[in-house]
């Protein structure tokens, strides 16, 4: 198995771009999902602050990361920007570890920011969420043609 400190460590600005492109991805899941909810509900609008449907949407963005982690350890996103999650020990993301990663993620990112930004002055480049599920993320390198 591949020792995590064999790979580059990603910097903020890449994770970032990443982020942008996948919540393009997320944006237009979302609203594939509500066409379908309303689909179902013949048309009728969810009310505001309904909160089945809150949970929904969550749930929603939640299983997009966490199959993507699964399944290759990058979402679209982090495979434009040549980057992947894995474990510490190098290896793939489980459904309980990627389940934990977007739960701290989303904790992180609830401080206006702060678990995110604090990849600029770790030694690591580690956010806060990284750190918290003992994962991190590596800078692929270009591959060889």
């Amino acid at each position: 198995m591949t020792k995590s400190t064999d790979f580059a460590a990603c910097g903020l600005a890449r994770r970032l771009a990443a982020i942008c492109y996948d919540w393009l991805l997320l944006i237009a899941l979302l609203a594939v999902f509500t066409g379908l909810v309303l689909a179902a509900r013949s048309g009728a609008a969810v009310a505001p602050a309904t909160g089945w449907f809150q949970v929904a949407l969550a749930a929603v963005g939640a299983l997009f990361f966490a199959w993507f982690w699964t399944h290759g350890g990058q979402t679209l996103g982090m495979r434009a920007w040549r980057i992947r999650v894995v474990r510490d020990d190098g290896g793939p993301l489980t459904w309980r570890d990627a389940a934990l990663r977007v739960l701290t993620a989303t904790l992180a990112a609830l401080p206006v920011g702060l678990g995110f930004a604090w990849g600029w002055i770790d030694a690591d480049r580690r956010c806060w969420h990284d750190r918290l599920t003992r994962t991190h993320v590596r800078h692929e390198p270009k591959p060889k043609p």
